[in-house]
């Protein structure tokens, strides 16, 4: 069964972990909107390598719409959590039980959005303290999942599995 996928990004996401999920949902029959501040904006990867065209502002959008959230790494998680609007849908998110698929710097949203006291999960080190100061459990790992409802990866080089292990989420 398709699912619809929920994709908070904006300039500066890092290139591959936007691009490489995206295609691995897609070709499982998933479908992938992206969500920004505005429909129609174009924005572009820190690595110059990928640009994307938005299909839905943050303020037409509701979780009730998807069954999963993606929050690529690079700049971009840091930028959409200085905005309440995103915080908001990314907690919302969270307590809705549906999956969260988060990696490298993408863990900073969930941070922001306080949901990941007592979760399992890995991250970037830069973004490690972090975490463990917001409660969560720390692990070195190249990917950690927990609950089913929580895939969290390090950085590109994690990708294969982060990928492996979002799409035996979405699949159940």
């Amino acid at each position: 069964m398709s699912k619809k996928i929920a994709v908070l990004i904006t300039d500066e996401f890092e290139d591959s972990e936007f691009t490489s999920p995206a295609e691995a949902y897609k070709k499982a029959g998933h479908q992938v909107i992206t969500i920004e501040n505005k429909a129609g904006n174009v924005i572009k990867g820190k690595q110059g390598k990928a640009q994307v065209t938005i299909d839905k502002s943050i303020d037409d959008v509701s979780v009730a719409d998807f069954d999963a959230l993606l929050l690529p790494g690079g700049h971009s998680p840091d930028t959409l959590r200085g905005d309440d609007r995103f915080v908001e849908f990314t907690r919302a998110f969270a307590k809705s039980g549906k999956p969260i698929f988060a990696i490298c710097h993408g863990p900073q949203l969930l941070i922001n959005a306080d949901v990941i006291r007592g979760r399992k999960l890995t991250t970037v080190k830069p973004v490690v303290v972090d975490v463990k100061n917001a409660g969560a459990e720390f692990y070195d790992k190249e990917v950690v999942v927990d609950d089913n409802t929580l895939v969290t990866s390090r950085t590109p080089d994690d990708l294969p599995a982060f990928n492996r292990e979002s799409l035996k989420i979405l699949a159940a």
